[in-house]
């Protein structure tokens, strides 16, 4: 084994304590995470959650606060063609030309990219259904959401950043955009950041997924790691808790007398023991969908109770 076969690759996207403040809310706080080639991280969270304040600054298009951001090693806002030649962006919120036909709109956007590769592109537009001589402003949605897609990924991106690429979309819609990105993704092995707050999207698509809320990053792992340590516990007491139960390793939990519901995280054997020592029965257990336990870590980071933030995360490969 050379020397060069001991070399660790470093991670295509980077953040370190990332931090940006606004007038009234806090947009991002002391995120830090790493993203590895190759991988397909889900960022997830509500709207307002910082998602797309987290891609402006992957873009360049702010500058860190406090903290930094680095993608393929570089600052994007101080080397921004550099960096913004390695990226394909599409965002529900870009802005065709109405005015322009499809074949305009395509030729436009290959003039930026030197890596073009027109048979691709002419692959990826026949395979979108897209008419080169239809109007952009006569398309419907889906076809926009589409044509956006292609220009993302027609000059073959290492990094290919979606900012709720189908959000709005009917289901229809939504489906051929999905399995569009799910191809480019199988095809190209290329590193993927999906941001969505539709959870069965990023179920779909990410390996790795990373939860936001209130700007702060509540949870972030391996997608199958995530889902595999949450449990739905259900229990009942031998008499009726004098006060509200207090399970460690509960997010969330809820109960009438002396039966409850608990959402919990972590090693379930150490679960069991916490339900055995404050004399709780389990009646069921039971796994949880992304979306469920989504919704369980943003009601515990609400609540003020969540692991201090400022932990590295990493996505895995």
């Amino acid at each position: 084994m050379n020397k060069s076969d001991l070399q660790v690759q470093p991670p295509v996207v980077e953040l370190s304590h990332l931090t940006r403040r606004y007038a009234r809310q806090e947009g991002l706080t002391d995120v830090s995470l790493q993203i590895p080639e190759g991988a397909v991280f889900g960022l997830v969270g509500e709207n307002g959650a910082g998602k797309t304040t987290l891609i402006k600054h992957l873009l360049g298009l702010l500058k860190p606060q406090s903290g930094f951001v680095r993608v393929f090693g570089m600052d994007p806002a101080a080397e921004p063609v550099k960096v913004l030649s390695r990226i394909g962006f599409y965002s529900e919120e870009s802005n065709l030309p109405g005015w322009m036909t499809v074949a305009e709109h395509i030729q436009v956007q290959r003039a930026f990219f030197p890596n073009w590769d027109p048979d691709y592109a002419e692959l990826l537009r026949d395979e979108f259904d897209l008419d080169n001589s239809a109007k952009i402003k006569t398309i419907s949605r889906g076809s926009r959401a589409k044509l956006g897609l292609l220009t993302a990924l027609a000059h073959r991106p290492q990094l290919l950043i979606l900012d709720e690429p189908s959000s709005g979309l009917d289901p229809l819609a939504r489906r051929g955009i999905l399995e569009a990105i799910i191809r480019s993704i199988a095809d190209e092995g290329r590193t993927v950041l999906f941001s969505s707050h539709l959870m069965d999207e990023i179920e779909r698509v990410a390996d790795s997924v990373g939860m936001l809320a209130n700007g702060k990053l509540v949870l972030c792992d391996k997608l199958d790691a995530v889902k595999e340590s949450h449990y739905r516990l259900q229990v009942r007491f031998d008499s009726v808790p004098e006060t509200s139960p207090n399970l460690k390793s509960s997010l969330c939990g809820a109960g009438d007398r002396a039966e409850w519901t608990f959402i919990c995280s972590g090693n379930i054997i150490d679960i069991r023991n916490q339900a055995r020592e404050i004399g709780a029965t389990i009646q069921e257990e039971s796994s949880l969908s992304l979306d469920e336990i989504f919704s369980a870590r943003v009601a515990h980071a609400r609540e003020g109770n969540r692991e201090p933030h400022g932990e590295k995360w990493v996505a895995h490969e």
